[in-house]
C-alpha cells in the first residue's frame, strides 16, 4: 500500500494542566509527570518528525507550559524548520515566557477560551482564568505572533455565539476555531450536560455563516456543525494514518486524539520504536489504513473515498467496534444510537455544573 507523509506532529508533552474542562480530549487515564518523555526524547522525536516529512509541529497538552522545557523544544523545531504552534490555555503564559518563546523562533500562539461570558467560562474551565488569559493575548498581539482562538462550543455557551465571535474580533485573533464538542472520552461521559438542541445548531449555523462574511479579511473565522446533527459523518483527519500524527506525555503514538479510546489497538511508543517505523508498520496505524478493515455498508458505499467510514473513534465509543460505520451516517445500522441521543437533547437548556464528570490531571 502507498502510504502518505505525516504532514502534521501534535506533541503533547504533559497531561498536567490548571483547567478542568468537561469535554477535554485527552484520555480518561492520563500520565502522570513521571511518565512523562524526557526533554532529550522530545528532541529526537521532532528530528525524526521532520525526517519523515512533517511540516507543522502542535505544542500541546494538557497545558505545555507547565514543562520548563517548551522554549528549548520550540528553539529546536525552529532549527529543524518546523511551523510551530504552542496550544495553551494562556495560564502560564507571562510577558517573560512570551518573549523567551519568541526569540526561540515560536511562530504561532493558539489560546483557549470558554466562553464571552466570565461566569460562565470560569465555571467550564473549573478555574478562575479569564484575567490571566486576557493578559496573555496582551503578550501575544504585541509581541507579533499569529494567534489563533479555539472555543469549544456545547450546550452551556452555545446561544453566545455571535458574543464569543465579537470577543475574538476584539482580541484581534488572525483566526478563530468554533470547535463543535466530540463525543468521546470525558465528552461522552458529559454528553448529557453538553449535548446542544437542534434549536441551538441552527441559530447559531446562521450566526456563524453571517461572521464568516463580516471578518473576511480581517479574521479566519472557522465553524462546523456538530457531527450528531449532520447526515454524514466528517472525513476524521484526511482519513486514518493519512496526515497526522500525535505523541502522547508517556511516548505513545496515535493517529489522532481520541485513539486511546479504543481499547482494542495497542500503540507503540517512541521510547522502543523510531516515529518512522511506527508510522509505516505499526499495526494500530495499519488497522484502518485503505479500505479492506470496512464493513458494510461502507465498502461498498461511493461516499467510503470521501469520509473513510467516519470517525473510528466514535464508532468505537458508541458500537464497542472500531471498524462499524460511523453511526452518525444515517446509512449506518446504528444511527439509532445517534437519534437516541438528540432525543435527550431536546430538553430544556440546562447546564447543572454538578453532574458534570470533572477530571483532576495526576500529579
Amino acid at each position: 500500500m502507498t502510504r502518505n507523509h505525516p504532514t502534521t506532529l501534535v506533541a503533547e508533552l504533559t497531561h498536567r494542566c490548571p483547567l478542568h474542562c468537561p469535554y477535554c480530549s485527552n484520555p480518561l487515564e492520563m500520565n502522570r509527570a513521571d511518565e512523562e518523555l524526557s526533554t532529550d526524547d522530545w528532541k529526537r522525536v521532532l528530528s525524526q518528525a521532520r525526517e519523515l516529512g512533517v511540516l507543522q509541529l502542535g505544542l500541546s497538552g494538557g497545558e505545555p507550559l507547565v514543562r520548563k522545557d517548551v522554549e528549548e523544544l520550540a528553539a529546536h523545531a525552529h532549527r529543524l524548520g518546523l511551523y510551530t504552534t504552542l496550544v495553551t490555555s494562556g495560564l502560564g503564559l507571562t510577558r517573560s515566557r512570551a518573549e523567551k518563546l519568541r526569540e526561540a523562533g515560536l511562530e504561532h500562539v493558539q489560546i483557549s477560551l470558554q466562553d464571552s461570558d466570565v461566569e460562565t467560562a470560569e465555571r467550564i474551565a473549573g478555574a478562575a482564568s479569564v484575567k490571566q488569559k486576557e493578559a496573555a493575548v496582551a503578550s501575544v498581539r504585541e509581541l507579533g505572533f499569529a494567534f489563533s482562538i479555539n472555543v469549544v462550543l456545547h450546550r452551556a455557551n452555545l446561544d453566545r455565539i455571535g458574543e464569543i465571535i465579537e470577543l475574538a474580533g476584539s482580541l484581534g485573533a488572525d483566526r478563530l476555531e468554533l470547535a463543535n464538542t466530540q463525543y468521546y472520552g470525558w465528552a461522552l461521559a458529559n454528553r448529557a450536560a453538553l449535548m446542544p438542541t437542534r434549536e441551538q445548531v441552527v441559530a447559531a449555523d446562521r450566526v456563524a455563516l453571517e461572521a464568516m462574511a463580516r471578518y473576511r479579511g480581517r479574521m479566519q473565522v472557522l465553524y462546523v456543525l456538530p457531527d450528531y446533527y449532520e447526515e454524514y459523518p466528517k472525513p476524521c483527519y484526511g482519513g486514518w494514518g493519512k496526515h497526522y500524527l500525535l505523541v502522547m506525555p508517556d511516548g505513545r503514538t496515535l493517529p489522532c486524539h481520541g485513539a486511546t479510546h479504543i481499547t482494542t489497538l495497542a500503540f507503540d511508543s517512541v521510547r522502543h520504536r523510531s516515529l518512522q517505523w511506527i508510522w509505516a508498520e505499526s499495526p494500530a496505524f495499519e488497522a484502518f489504513r485503505g479500505e479492506e478493515w470496512m464493513q458494510e455498508p461502507c465498502r461498498s458505499c461511493p461516499r467510503k473515498a470521501i469520509d473513510f467510514g467516519g470517525c473510528r473513534c466514535q464508532a468505537f465509543a458508541l458500537t464497542g467496534d472500531a471498524a462499524s460505520t460511523d453511526p452518525v451516517c444515517r446509512l449506518s445500522p446504528r444511527h439509532a444510537l445517534v437519534e437516541e441521543a438528540l432525543n435527550d437533547a431536546a430538553g430544556p437548556v440546562t447546564y447543572r455544573y454538578r453532574d458534570l464528570v470533572m477530571h483532576s490531571p495526576r500529579p
